[in-house]
């Protein structure tokens, strides 16, 4: 899963992409409370923000990650959820939150939050795991933190 990021110096990338880090910042510090706000004040459009939102992530909100989020979608057969979380608890990772959607098309969209503070293996090898789980369509990490 990892094999799908680069890590590139800031000096490469459009601006837009660390106004993007700024606005995040800016949310989550609580001095912008609504998008809107934040994506003015780093002179950004909230199409910008949201296209880039969950795609640009500081490498050390990565190494000093503790909470991971994923998008999952899974197919709508008995047991798949379980198998999915029978393996992240294989690898020791505790569910904070799990939110699934009505499957539609027989598939439905799964989130999970977790606390990967004590994960026995990488981030990586967790994520190639649960690829390999029967019934996992797709597998999107959508933020470390």
């Amino acid at each position: 899963m990892l094999k799908d990021y680069l890590i590139v110096e800031k000096s490469a990338l459009p601006d837009y992409f660390l106004k993007v880090i700024e606005a995040r910042r800016l949310l989550e510090s609580g001095m912008c409370q609504q998008v809107s706000n934040a994506c003015e004040q780093v002179g950004i459009s909230r199409s910008t923000y949201y296209k880039y939102k969950d795609r640009v992530i500081e490498p050390s909100r990565l190494t000093t990650g503790r909470k991971a989020v994923l998008l999952m979608l899974l197919n709508h057969e008995a047991g798949v959820l379980s198998k999915v979380l029978n393996r992240l608890s294989s690898f020791q990772a505790n569910i904070l939150t799990i939110t699934q959607s009505l499957p539609i098309h027989d598939r439905a969209s799964v989130t999970i939050s977790m606390d990967i503070s004590g994960i026995s293996d990488t981030l990586e090898s967790m994520l190639t795991a649960l690829e390999e789980v029967s019934g996992v369509e797709m597998l999107r990490l959508v933020a470390v933190e």
